[in-house]
C-alpha cells in the first residue's frame, strides 16, 4: 500500500506542476469541473459528509485521510467520524482501541475487520484515536443482514432483544421503488429476489440511525462508506432524511474513467461531488 501512495503523489505533483499527467478530476453533479477546495468548502458547513467509495481505490482512500485532516481544521472535536466497515457489536472494541486499553493485535483478534482495514480504514481510526475524536462503528452485524437476505424482514422480527439492539428500531421502512434498490436488482439478475435490496435496506437503515443517534446538532459527521449506500442521496442518506429532512447533507461519489476531460453522463448527478480517478491507477486489490 506504501507502493501506492508514493506513486500518488509523485503523480499528484505531476498533475499540480506540469498537467500532463493526471490522477484525478473532480466534478460537480451537473459534470462541471471543480477543485478539492470548493469540495472543502462545502463540506464544512455541512452536518454531514458522505463519502461513497471504492473499496479497492487507493486513491479514494488518499481522500479519505486527506478531507479527514481538513475537516478536523476546520471542526475540532465536532468532528464525528463514522464507518460502514466497523458492525455496531464492535462498537466496545473501536472504543476500547481508541482509548489505548487494547491494541491493534488485540482488535484484529475481537472485531470483524474488513482484509483492507490495515492499510485504508486503520489510519482514519488512528487519526481519531491521537486527536480524541469519536469513531463510531454504524454498520449492521453481516449475520443480520444475511437473515435479511434469506428470509426477508420476517427473519429478525422474532429476534430476542439483545440481538435487536444492534439494528435499527423494526419495523424497517423499506420503499423497492428507490432507483438503487431496483438497479441492485438488475444487476443481480434478480438472483436473491426482492431480499436482496432488502438485506441493502437493513444496512442502510441501522447506519442511518447509528449515524443520528452519535450526532448531535453543531457537529460534523462524517461517515466512510461504498458509494452505492449515498449515491443519489438513496441509500442512508434517504433513511436520513425520513428522520430530518432538515440535515444539511454533502455526498462524495469516487468512480473511474478512461478520459477526466469530462464526467461521463452516467456519472451525474449521483453526488454532489464526483471524484473520477484515472483507470489505469493500480488498484489496491
Amino acid at each position: 500500500m506504501k507502493y501506492f501512495f508514493g506513486l500518488l503523489t509523485l503523480l499528484i505533483s505531476l498533475n499540480i506542476q506540469a498537467q500532463k499527467k493526471q490522477v484525478f478530476q473532480i466534478f460537480k453533479a451537473n459534470g462541471k469541473k471543480t477543485s478539492y477546495k470548493k469540495l472543502l468548502k462545502t463540506a464544512k458547513k455541512a452536518d454531514m459528509v458522505f463519502f461513497g467509495e471504492e473499496h479497492d481505490n487507493p486513491v479514494a482512500h488518499w481522500f479519505e485521510l486527506e478531507l479527514t485532516k481538513d475537516l478536523y481544521k476546520a471542526a475540532g472535536k465536532k468532528l464525528v467520524l463514522g464507518a460502514e466497515m466497523m458492525e455496531t457489536d464492535n462498537q466496545k472494541q473501536v472504543n476500547d482501541y481508541l482509548k489505548d486499553s487494547i491494541n491493534y493485535k488485540q482488535l484484529k483478534k475481537d472485531a470483524r475487520l474488513w482484509p483492507n482495514f490495515k492499510t485504508d480504514y486503520k489510519p482514519l481510526m488512528d487519526f481519531a484515536k491521537k486527536y480524541g475524536l469519536r469513531f463510531i462503528a454504524t454498520n449492521v452485524p453481516r449475520r443480520y443482514a444475511s437473515k435479511v437476505y434469506h428470509g426477508g424482514f420476517k427473519a429478525i422480527d422474532t429476534l430476542p432483544a439483545a440481538d435487536k439492539q444492534w439494528i435499527a428500531p423494526l419495523p424497517i421502512k423499506y420503499d423497492a421503488k428507490l432507483s438503487q434498490y431496483k438497479k441492485m436488482l438488475h444487476m443481480m439478475g434478480g438472483h436473491g429476489g426482492d431480499n436482496l435490496p432488502k438485506a441493502q435496506a437493513i444496512k442502510d437503515a441501522t447506519m442511518a440511525y447509528n449515524i443520528l443517534k452519535n450526532y448531535k446538532k453543531g457537529q460534523l459527521f462524517l461517515h466512510y462508506n461504498g458509494s452505492y449506500h449515498s449515491n443519489f442521496k438513496q441509500g442512508i442518506v434517504w433513511y436520513l432524511k425520513q428522520q430530518n429532512p432538515e440535515l444539511k447533507i454533502v455526498t462524495i461519489d469516487v468512480e473511474t474513467q478512461d478520459s477526466l476531460k469530462k464526467l461521463d453522463k452516467k456519472h451525474r448527478n449521483k453526488a454532489d461531488f464526483i471524484i473520477v480517478v484515472n483507470k489505469d491507477f493500480p488498484r489496491s486489490y
